[in-house]
């Protein structure tokens, strides 16, 4: 999942008024943007969140945050295929220039011509690789000091608009767009596949910019977590590469049967505050759709017709437009039913048109087309790196999208083949001795906050590892992520620790809710729950807490899996002796 979705974001944007009368900006004769301005500044007045009932599992009104589409005219759901992103020539300011998303974005329009500069709070590995580039990083935001020349500010989706540097936007009047909006902006003109889902995007943005790369497709993609293969793909990246969540490809497509059509951007699409909307793709996937993020959708119905809206965005059949959905868990009738573009099914279930098989335990995969259109038969087989049903079903996707986009079959299933996953899913983090001549603790990191994604990567580990067959347990580090989620999915969070031998909760990370979220639910809410299932659980505050438990009580041939969107990773690198 990108930065743009993380721990710290808003929840609540301001949707402006527009004078559609009023005469419009004067620029330079020479500049041109995808979008007519209003000359008017915008007033920005605050929407207050909903108020939860902390006796109920849904928002005890309707208001809900609403998306701010800063100094547009337009909605960009009324962006077309057809319309430009013309940032070359152009100085384009980015605030939150470091983060995972961000960072990849800023090459991105440096590629496409723009002189771009930003900002954010303090460096870090992105931010020092921007500077390597030529790209100048400022850390003083408090100035709001932006650069004489600009044309166009770019802001994270964790920055607020009353920012000093979004407020000095303003006051010049220089136009502003979200993340989500500059990155949809430059899928036109491209091949642009979107990865969409409540469950394995990153992995399979990933994969399938991995199988393009080596596909000999040279996409651009841009995927919120880190990968190691990205750059060069999976059959070319040796040991000791550093770790991208961006790459640029070419213009256009080199080879294959799309050859000379514009060039394969890949991006991870992300439903919260429903900043996929922003999206213009060509073909596109959805995962799942579950119930998640409920402060801002209050419902599962809300999320699911979200989803049916970024479906409709797809072009028809006949402009290339293609959409993959789950056959089970992703709601494809309300999503999908009705769409101009071509529609395919993918999954386990042998009624979907692409049916994905898997055995656990050799992780081979088959891919079979059923009824899909222009393939018939079994159509790939590849032994999987990393593993779980789940891992072998994103890189089913991925395949079945990279067929699409002409890649050759044989190179696609050597690429899966070799694809050694990514930072902070099923990550293995490193061994520790705890007896001597013993067997050693195994210790995973994971990015699972979602019941469903605990749910099958402990299953996936436990089928993967086997501690149960060297003497050992499966230890769980979880820390919730959200309170407000924590509540609404209270039930779902204590089955969802089954194939756990014991369960250790710290706080839950505080992020986004209102006071009224964090007084109604607790870690040890959760772990009454669990220890009502028969869960050995327990409730320790602090990480520094776990990590001295974790060395007084872990055994020969446990194994310890970390997870949780929040900071709870340093428990495992402090475990380890990593830091």
């Amino acid at each position: 999942m990108p930065d743009e979705c993380r721990a710290g974001l808003h929840a609540s944007w301001i949707r402006a008024g527009f004078n559609r009368n009023a005469a419009p900006v004067v620029f330079p004769a020479n500049f041109q943007l995808p979008f007519p301005l209003p000359a008017d500044t915008l007033a920005m007045s605050q929407v207050p969140r909903h108020r939860m009932n902390p006796s109920s599992s849904i928002p005890s009104t309707s208001l809900r945050p609403v998306e701010v589409e800063p100094r547009l005219v337009r909605s960009p759901s009324d962006l077309r295929q057809t319309d430009k992103f013309d940032v070359r020539g152009k100085h384009v300011y980015m605030i939150g220039i470091g983060g995972c998303g961000m960072s990849g974005l800023a090459r991105l329009l440096a590629s496409r011509g723009a002189s771009v500069s930003g900002s954010d709070m303090a460096p870090g590995k992105e931010t020092r690789q921007l500077q390597d580039l030529g790209i100048e990083v400022l850390f003083d935001q408090k100035a709001g000091l932006l650069p004489p020349q600009c044309d166009l500010v770019v802001a994270s989706a964790a920055i607020k608009p009353d920012h000093p540097e979004w407020q000095a936007a303003l006051r010049r009047d220089i136009p502003i767009k979200l993340y989500a909006q500059a990155l949809g902006g430059c899928m036109l003109g491209r091949t642009g596949i979107a990865i969409a889902g409540t469950h394995g995007k990153s992995t399979t943005t990933a994969l399938l910019g991995c199988m393009l790369v080596d596909a000999d497709l040279e996409p651009s993609v841009i995927v919120g977590a880190t990968c190691k293969q990205l750059w060069q793909g999976c059959l070319q990246t040796p040991a000791g590469a550093q770790g991208s969540g961006f790459r640029f490809g070419k213009p256009a497509i080199p080879t294959g049967p799309l050859a000379g059509k514009p060039g394969i951007l890949v991006a991870e699409a992300c439903e919260y505050e429903r900043s996929f909307h922003n999206f213009r793709p060509l073909m596109a996937c959805i995962t799942s759709v579950e119930a998640d993020h409920l402060d801002v959708y209050g419902s599962l119905d809300a999320v699911i017709e979200s989803f049916r809206q970024f479906a409709s965005l797809i072009p028809a059949e006949s402009e290339g437009g293609y959409l993959l959905i789950g056959h089970d868990g992703a709601h494809r009738r309300e999503v999908a039913s009705g769409l101009p573009c071509l529609v395919e099914t993918i999954g386990h279930n042998p009624q979907a048109d692409w049916v994905v098989e898997y055995e656990p335990a050799t992780r081979h995969v088959t891919l079979i087309s059923r009824s899909a259109k222009g393939f018939s038969g079994q159509i790939a087989q590849w032994q999987m790196q990393i593993p779980g049903a789940h891992n072998a079903l994103n890189a089913a996707t991925a395949m079945v999208l990279a067929l699409r986009a002409g890649g050759d079959v044989s190179a696609l299933a050597q690429s899966a083949s070799h694809f050694r996953g990514i930072d902070r899913r099923s990550q293995l983090i490193g061994e520790v001795m705890v007896e001597s001549g013993g067997l050693p603790v195994r210790v995973y990191d994971d990015y699972g906050h979602h019941p469903t994604e605990i749910e099958v990567t402990l299953r996936a580990l436990r089928e993967f590892e086997g501690p149960q067959d060297r003497g050992g347990r499966l230890i769980c580090v979880f820390q919730p992520h959200q309170h407000s989620r924590t509540r609404h999915l209270l039930n779902e969070f204590a089955s969802a620790f089954d194939e756990a031998d014991v369960v250790l909760l710290p706080d839950i990370y505080f992020v986004r809710d209102s006071i009224e979220d964090k007084l109604a639910v607790s870690s040890a809410d959760l772990v009454r729950l669990l220890m009502q299932r028969g869960k050995a659980a327990r409730h320790i505050a602090e990480f520094a807490q776990i990590v001295a438990e974790l060395r007084a009580a872990a055994r020969p041939g446990d194994l310890i899996v970390v997870m949780g969107a929040g900071p709870v990773w340093k428990v495992a690198y402090e475990y380890c002796g990593v830091i």
